[in-house]
């Protein structure tokens, strides 16, 4: 009897194994984040991947994302429907983490439209608890980034950030509430009336329309209305049916409002973590995580940026690089790769692999170098600090590598690639500790390597 127990509890303990084995391996979720300041590529990646996946969901971020994605001869400049929804037989979700600026949505869609893409709410699903933007959130988001002067953060004034401290404050109004007109009348004249006392009186400027502003929004409801569903449910489903689903992070690691380069910073979780609560599903349904880097490091706006260039060769990578903003047009900051933020966001993010783009950026220059450290009163660090003064101070300690030629460009494979460029890619994968599954050598969608699995 003793030895029969024995044998059962030895059965139940393989089935158990078999079952959490299987369930790891069926459960193919895959979160796609910018492991540095944003403008990694991250669009075109996860159109790259979305190939392969059955829906795609942005969690966080509002239409102040900007996603170039080009196919074949066509380009496609997406802010606020995830990627995907270049694919006709995807599933695109925006969850309740997003702040959606309806007006900004249905400009996007007319835009798709033109293209020849057809947004159904077939193939978009709007979360009936995301955050909306209105037009006050605008108003005041350009009228305080005026104020800070000198001191401005830089923000996109798409008003993404009052719309968040509205969401704090308790006093958003969600998409569920455009769906309910008495409900939104009450909300909406309550806010309004508090922001017109700011804009009047702080601000001296002229108050917001209330009825103009209903009535629009009304109208937006009802225009929304077939998108909008229980999104939760419906990843969660997507993810028990076994379904691959991918996670469409915004902005980059260094963006994050917790851990990124605060103030100059967006208002939402743009790590991995934030795909929890802002999509509704729980850790332990999340799989992979893969950190997009270029293979040198832009920036847009303020604050310190240890490697940047403040000479021709900055200029060279702008140039060659197109280093300019999808949704601003602003130029960026250009400076060589800094592997203290990759490794940051690798360590925070808990990155199962890395894709690294714009090599071909890189192509020609002699020499290039890649930051392995800071150097902060007397002693190295490897990991980025919280206080931008402490930034500002610390001095990168690099290492130096030969260049490669113009022919990385027209490579298909890893085999392909030169030599030189081959040991500038180890040299990440050692300094991060992440592995590097894919090289993009191109914005097409055929420039683009699977070089190792996920």
């Amino acid at each position: 009897m003793f030895q029969y127990c024995l044998k059962l509890r030895e059965l139940v303990i393989m089935a158990f194994k078999y079952a959490i084995g299987k369930r790891g391996n069926n459960m193919s979720t895959l979160i796609v984040l910018g492991a540095q300041w944003g403008d990694e590529g991250k669009g075109k990646m996860t159109d790259y991947l979305a190939e392969d996946a059955e829906v795609v969901v942005r969690f966080q971020g509002g239409n102040n994302a900007g996603h170039t994605v080009v196919v074949g001869e066509n380009e496609y400049k997406l802010h606020l429907i995830p990627s995907g929804i270049l694919y006709s037989d995807k599933l695109n979700v925006l969850g309740n983490g997003v702040v959606i600026d309806p007006a900004a949505l249905f400009t996007e869609i007319e835009y798709l439209k033109t293209v020849g893409i057809d947004v159904t709410p077939e193939r978009l699903a709007i979360s009936d608890r995301a955050q909306v933007i209105l037009p006050y959130h605008k108003v005041l988001d350009a009228l305080k980034e005026k104020a800070r002067g000198k001191n401005d953060i830089g923000t996109t004034k798409k008003g993404i950030g009052p719309a968040y401290t509205d969401k704090v404050e308790r006093c958003g109004i969600r998409i569920c509430d455009l769906l309910h007109k008495e409900v939104l009348r009450e909300k909406l004249q309550i806010n309004i009336e508090d922001k017109n006392k700011v804009i009047t009186s702080i601000y001296g400027e002229e108050p917001l329309d209330f009825e103009a502003i209903f009535n629009e929004y009304v109208e937006f409801g009802e225009r929304i209305r077939p998108f909008v569903q229980e999104t939760s449910v419906k990843v969660y489903d997507s993810i028990k049916a076994d379904k691959k689903v991918l996670f469409e992070g915004a902005q980059g690691m260094l963006l994050d409002i917790d851990y990124g380069t605060y103030p100059y910073v967006t208002s939402s979780n743009t790590i991995a973590g934030g795909v929890c609560t802002g999509v509704g599903i729980g850790p332990t349904m999340i799989t992979n995580a893969i950190g997009i880097a270029k293979a040198y490091t832009t920036r847009v706006g303020k604050g310190p940026f240890p490697t940047e260039l403040h000479d021709e060769m900055g200029e060279h990578i702008r140039q060659v690089g197109h280093e300019y903003g999808v949704t601003t047009g602003r130029a960026r900051r250009c400076g060589w790769l800094d592997l203290v933020i990759v490794k940051t966001t690798t360590r925070v993010c808990g990155l199962t692999s890395l894709a690294i783009t714009k090599m071909d950026t890189l192509a020609g220059i002699e020499k290039i170098k890649v930051c392995v450290g800071y150097e902060l009163d007397g002693r190295v660090i490897d990991y980025f600090p919280a206080s931008l003064e402490d930034l500002a101070r610390c001095t990168p300690v690099y290492e130096e590598f030969d260049g490669w030629d113009e022919s990385i460009a027209d490579a298909r494979s890893y085999d392909a690639i030169p030599e030189n460029a081959k040991k500038y890619l180890k040299r990440i994968e050692e300094i991060t500790g992440a592995r590097i599954a894919i090289v993009s050598v191109g914005p097409k969608r055929d420039q683009t390597m699977k070089i190792a699995e996920l």
